[in-house]
């Protein structure tokens, strides 16, 4: 089955050495969103964490003796979806970014892992627990739409 996505929007960085992964990053950049999307923007509230699916879009393509790679932290291979490579099967990547300001169609966050030009397939709001569901029909934590 072949299933295709479009970008919602692009990141944007000046920051040129990231750290691989987001729970290591203070960097910061601004997800810029598609016009046509900025009204699903409009529950993002300063100081949330939201998760970010992005595509991989510099990454070579995938092939099977990627199936086991070995980490640079790592003295041994593991299977790839038990490590965060960037060559996977799917090249989707996911960040859970710190939001700083919103500006309309503009979101500025800290905690990238994503380079510049960087494809935005979707955002949603970071759960930590049902409290902090938007769809759970019980009482919510405080921030939560």
């Amino acid at each position: 089955m072949v299933i295709n996505f479009t970008s919602i929007g692009t990141v944007h960085t000046d920051e040129r050495k990231l750290p691989r992964h987001w729970t290591v990053s203070d960097v910061e950049g601004t997800l810029e969103i598609l016009s046509e999307y900025t009204e699903g923007l409009s529950d993002i509230r300063v100081g949330q964490r939201i998760v970010v699916l992005f595509h991989f879009h510099k990454s070579p393509p995938f092939i099977p003796q990627l199936l086991k790679q070995t980490p640079p932290h790592r003295d041994r291979a593991l299977g790839v979806f038990s490590i965060c490579s960037p060559r996977r099967p799917n090249a989707i990547g996911l960040s859970v970014l710190e939001v700083i300001s919103k500006d309309v169609n503009r979101i500025r966050v800290r905690g990238l892992d994503m380079i510049d030009g960087t494809p935005i397939l979707d955002i949603k709001p970071h759960i930590e627990d049902q409290d902090s569901c938007p769809s759970y029909p019980g009482p919510r934590r405080e921030g939560t739409p």
